[in-house]
């Protein structure tokens, strides 16, 4: 099976648009469309008006996907006379049906009012309870992306492989005094495991965040992976129902 490339983009705000926009440019150069992660519920009343969304509806028009990435990511509403410790951007890891479904309305709402829509649901985080699922299957969302990998919710169909980018659940990094050295390390690991990815002919999940586009080092990584996915044959595709989770 041929390797598949799938590259999002998460956390972008106004003030971060002019680096996701040279990154996204980049990544035009290179035939590659591009997840934008959306949390709707970040922007307050004057959504419409912003530089943000107006950007994300000339990107949807040239190909790319949009995803719903949480609502707020914060961790309220809580289930009522219990504490829930998920952090700061695990939104939707710990809630149940009836809260999730909650926040899912709201974004959705918040979506619909400035004319972008999706069907496709990223967890903030990258985690997401049982109870969130059977939220998204009440309100007709057909494809979720989690740490685990793709699946479809409105059917058989699921593909494994995890995300791969500059912070990734149980990474490890060496001890050094050096801060650019670790850095760099940081880096050399993303490339080395898009090439072993692909390699095997799998999917390819590479996550960038806006706070990552603050570091030239990180956005010349992140290229270089997405160039070492390509030379070995990697097809681009999104998180918009990718062939890979439909095939499966």
């Amino acid at each position: 099976m041929a390797p598949r490339l799938i590259v999002s983009l998460s956390g972008l705000s106004d003030d971060s648009l002019d680096r996701g926009a040279a990154f996204t440019a980049a990544l035009d150069d290179r035939g590659v469309a591009v997840s934008q992660l959306y949390r709707p519920g970040a922007f307050g009343p004057g959504v419409a008006g912003s530089p943000l969304v107006r950007w994300m509806h000339e990107r949807r028009d040239r190909g790319d996907a949009i995803a719903l990435h949480g609502y707020d990511h914060s961790t309220e509403p809580l289930v009522p006379g219990r504490l829930a410790r998920v952090g700061r951007r695990a939104e939707f890891a710990a809630l149940p049906r009836h809260e999730a479904g909650l926040r899912l309305r709201a974004a959705r709402r918040t979506l619909g009012a400035v004319d972008l829509r999706t069907e496709v649901f990223v967890p903030p985080r990258w985690i997401a309870s049982t109870g969130t699922l059977d939220a998204l299957r009440e309100q007709g969302f057909t494809t979720l992306a989690d740490e685990h990998g793709i699946r479809r919710l409105d059917g058989p169909g699921a593909v494994r492989a995890r995300v791969l980018g500059f912070r990734v659940s149980g990474e490890r990094i060496p001890v050094a005094d050096d801060a650019k050295a670790a850095e760099a390390w940081r880096c050399r690991m993303l490339v080395a495991e898009v090439r072993r990815v692909t390699h095997r002919g799998g999917l390819v999940r590479i996550n960038v965040r806006a706070k990552d586009l603050k570091r030239a080092q990180r956005v010349d990584a992140a290229l270089a992976a997405v160039d070492a996915a390509l030379a070995a044959g990697a097809q681009p595709t999104t998180y918009r129902l990718p062939a890979a989770a439909r095939a499966a």
